[in-house]
């Protein structure tokens, strides 16, 4: 920078001439004056000096860069729009920044070694993946040289076998052809005997007409063939009949005998027929080709592959066909020889640990709780917690090993036990100590003493300011939970699954009811549980997730599960990790299955494929024939000769109503109906639409659905069409005492039933002029009739009973509406009809109950 005058200096600076010469004269710059010039060191130290002055030390706190701001102010006088002269303030800012150079070096030097770190990062990454390409190449080629090797031997080996037999069949070819040569070497001295005891005797023809063909025994007369030397040739070889009166026995020669006598009857064989076997079984209890068995039935009219499985009746025929004795087998003969070979390699029983379900109301923290006991009661080594597989997971406790079923919510648990499985032994019941009883939760007690599975209470949330513990136990008292201090048998915990309180006391209150239900199992037995879940893997084929109740299962085991087998390819725990084998309690994933078993299906692990085999079609033919009879079984018709037979001792019924004063008179009064010979169950009630829990529990329990005023939803329904089970709909209290009355009578007179025959959903509502109010509606199922009776329902309950008033298509008035199609509704005497609502129209038909 150019010298400056101190003036020049004071103004840059924005100090007066007369203080700055005085700070110069301070700094120890002495004899400057207004008009003096400044240099470059002068104005440096200067710098130094008036920072010592303000307490900053100039080697070690000094500025990398100093800005300095100039700010002048000038008058500028412009016209204006009249003419008059304005006077105008200009103010210019300057501002300028002074870096040190040894900063600007630095500056260039870290970035040149940022740099240098980038380039050689961006090396090492270039140099690890060629390392890592590298590496892949080579396993790739080390994995074609292993399989180029593989293949080598296994053409090798195969070269090897085609050797050996070759040798074989060389070795038999030339045992065969001395065999021959021997045949025909003994043929020759026999002939030259009997030529030589011709000629002694002087006779040769007639002893060769009495030796040759019409003494040949064995020959002609059995069906066989006689050459011109007396003797018989039967499937290659050449034998004489002892009692052949030419030559060979009168001069003392050795015939040769066979050893094999033609059967003179057919063997008669007893054949076990069981319920259904494949051809080629029946063929190997016979002992026959498969090919016979095919034609035999080709011959009655039945075409059959090899593979092709028949059933009793089928296989009794053929076997009487083929001349054999049939045996049929007793029905489910299959299964109880299974079921005693299982028990009789029982084993020694020993303890084993509880599993547990988690149920509960919507919110109520069930899923915390699961969470914060995962969290806090892993085994050892599992870092980072258990990985959710499979629906199962077991934690380590200090009083034991506890198993928790990760199946949420009452239906689940619901829809395993109607399949006949009993999976849980112990329920923990969560309920929020500021919410109280809610409807999930009575649906869960009620599901839970239909299982006859005890209760665990755990009472939740106990650490917020509106928590109310006795609350719980009061709404839990009035529906049967008594807890232990009041005289009952339930447990109650007091528990916090946000901080943790109460969780040990609830594991100890499970492991301590465990105790009291003995739960035993024998680890040296073969393997036994339940299915917890199945699916179909894109990669890996059908896999199912199983939990062991008894015995141990082991890799390479043949497992029959429900109508599915297959042996244990792989077997993996709730880790993903592959196992060897698990024991009693402990869920795992296997694959090898030749299908995907429902859950809740029992598994069982078998000792042969075969017997596997025939159990998994046994169960398949009789499936079909055990899901229909339960279906009879709930039918209401057929309670009375149930009843006769001695099959049925109760009524279970499911029962659903629109208001809770309707449903206590309903419950009471079904109850009251029962006798000593049959008694009336109510499994199950609550207020609202019918449920597809309440179809599961019918299913579980062969109850059948009783609806007064309100609908199932569509889930429900298709369980119902589905398993076939009972659902009937009433408006009338008296017509379901009724008829409940008369089924148990035995009284099934005709009667008149309720058919809905079309829905129309409510779109729109409108005002007409003269009809008043209308909907626009969709007919979504059947047909709407306007000489019909019709109800309203809003959320599957009935508001409203009546007729129509009205039905248009467009402008024109029509009898009815197809479903698909739009129409204008008009309801008799009600203005209350709302967007959403649904109108069900229905007629009263006469049916015919028979026994």
């Amino acid at each position: 920078m150019a010298e400056v005058t101190v003036k020049q200096l004071a103004d840059v600076v924005g100090v007066s001439v007369d203080r700055l010469l005085t700070q110069m004269q301070e700094a120890g710059i002495n004899g400057k004056t207004e008009t003096s010039g400044v240099s470059e060191s002068e104005r440096q130290s200067l710098l130094a000096f008036l920072k010592r002055s303000h307490g900053e030390n100039a080697e070690e706190g000094e500025p990398k860069k100093i800005t300095l701001k100039r700010k002048t102010t000038s008058t500028l006088k412009v016209a204006g729009a009249s003419g008059k002269k304005k006077t105008v303030n200009v103010e210019v800012r300057k501002k300028r920044t002074y870096v040190k150079r040894d900063t600007l070096e630095d500056e260039q030097a870290a970035e040149q070694e940022q740099q240098v770190a980038v380039d050689a990062a961006a090396q090492a990454e270039a140099e690890a993946r060629q390392a890592e390409e590298t590496r892949q190449a080579e396993e790739v080629r080390l994995k074609a040289e292993q399989e180029a090797k593989a293949q080598q031997e296994q053409e090798a080996a195969a070269k090897a076998a085609e050797e050996a037999e070759a040798k074989r069949r060389a070795a038999e070819e030339e045992v065969l052809r001395k065999q021959q040569e021997a045949v025909r070497e003994a043929a020759k001295k026999t002939e030259a005997e009997r030529q030589r005891t011709r000629e002694q005797r002087g006779g040769g023809s007639d002893d060769d007409r009495r030796g040759g063909k019409k003494n040949a025994r064995g020959g002609d007369k059995r069906g066989g063939r006689s050459d011109d030397k007396g003797g018989q040739r039967r499937g290659g070889k050449i034998s004489r009949n002892k009692n052949a009166r030419g030559g060979a026995a009168r001069s003392g020669g050795q015939p040769n005998a066979h050893g094999f006598t033609e059967p003179t009857a057919p063997k008669v064989m007893e054949v076990n027929i069981p319920e259904s076997l494949t051809v080629a079984d029946l063929a190997k209890k016979m002992n026959v080709k498969a090919a016979e068995v095919i034609k035999v039935m080709f011959k009655m009219g039945a075409m059959a592959t090899i593979n092709q499985v028949i059933d009793q009746d089928t296989a009794v025929l053929v076997v009487e066909e083929m001349g054999h004795t049939p045996k049929p087998m007793q029905e489910n003969a299959v299964e109880e020889a299974l079921m005693e070979s299982i028990q009789q390699a029982q084993g020694e029983q020993e303890g084993r640990a509880p599993v547990v379900t988690v149920m509960g109301h919507v919110d109520h923290g069930k899923t915390s709780l699961l969470d914060y006991i995962r969290a806090t009661r892993v085994a050892a080594g599992e870092s980072g917690g258990i990985t959710q597989h499979i629906g199962a997971y077991h934690v380590e406790t200090d009083n034991g090993m506890v198993t928790f079923l990760d199946t949420p919510g009452h239906a689940a648990f619901t829809a395993m036990r109607a399949r006949g499985a009993k999976l849980t032994d112990i329920v923990i019941l969560v309920v929020a100590a500021d919410d109280g009883v809610m409807p999930q939760t009575e649906e869960a007690v009620q599901h839970a003493k239909a299982a006859g599975v005890p209760l665990v209470v755990a009472v939740n949330k106990i650490d917020k300011e509106e928590a109310d513990p006795d609350r719980v136990k009061n709404e839990l008292a009035q529906r049967d939970v008594i807890p232990e201090e009041w005289g009952g048998d339930v447990m109650f915990v007091n528990v916090s699954a946000k901080s943790g309180q109460g969780i040990d006391e609830l594991i100890e209150s499970v492991l301590l009811q465990a105790e009291v239900l003995e739960l035993t199992a024998s680890p040296a037995a073969p393997a036994q549980g339940v299915v917890v879940e199945s699916r179909l893997d894109k990669g890996r084929g059908p896999v199912a997730t199983l939990l062991v109740q008894n015995g141990t299962l082991r890799k390479g085991d043949i497992v029959l599960a429900g109508l599915h087998y297959g042996r244990v390819r792989a077997m993996l725990d709730e880790n993903g990790k592959p196992i060897e084998e698990a024991g009693p309690a402990i869920p795992v994933e296997i694959l090898g299955l030749d299908g995907t078993p429902d859950a809740g299906d029992e598994f069982t692990m078998v000792t042969s494929e075969k017997k596997a085999r025939e159990v998994a079609l046994f169960r398949q033919g009789k499936y079909r024939e055990v899901k229909l009879a339960r279906q009879q079984a709930s039918k209401l018709e057929n309670l009375f000769a149930n009843m006769q037979a001695g099959d049925v001792k109760s009524l279970n019924i499911v029962l659903k109503a629109d208001v809770r004063g309707s449903l206590e008179a309903l419950s009471n009064a079904l109850e009251d109906l029962s006798t000593d010979e049959v008694k009336v169950n109510i499994v199950s009630s609550g207020v609202g639409g019918i449920a597809e829990t309440d179809a599961n529990l019918a299913v579980a329990s062969s109850a059948l659905i009783i609806g007064f005023n309100v609908r199932a939803d569509a889930q429900a329904k298709s369980v119902v069409e589905r398993e076939g089970i009972e659902l009937r709909y009433y408006s009338v209290i008296y017509d379901i005492i009724d008829d409940v009355k008369q089924a148990m009578g035995g009284l099934l007179s005709p009667e008149y039933r309720e058919e809905i025959v079309g829905i129309a959903e409510v779109r729109d509502v409108f005002k007409a002029p003269k009809i008043g109010l209308v909907a626009g509606c969709m007919v979504t199922e059947g047909t709407v009739y306007r000489n019909k009776r019709i109800r309203v329902l809003r959320d599957n309950v009935v508001i409203y009973e009546g007729e129509l008033e009205s039905l248009r298509r467009f402008k024109d008035a029509v009898g009815e509406v197809r479903q698909g199609m739009e129409c204008g509704i008009g309801v008799k005497n009600y203005n209350d009809v709302k967007v959403g609502d649904q109108i069900e129209v229905f007629d009263t038909v006469e049916v015919q109950r028979t026994l």
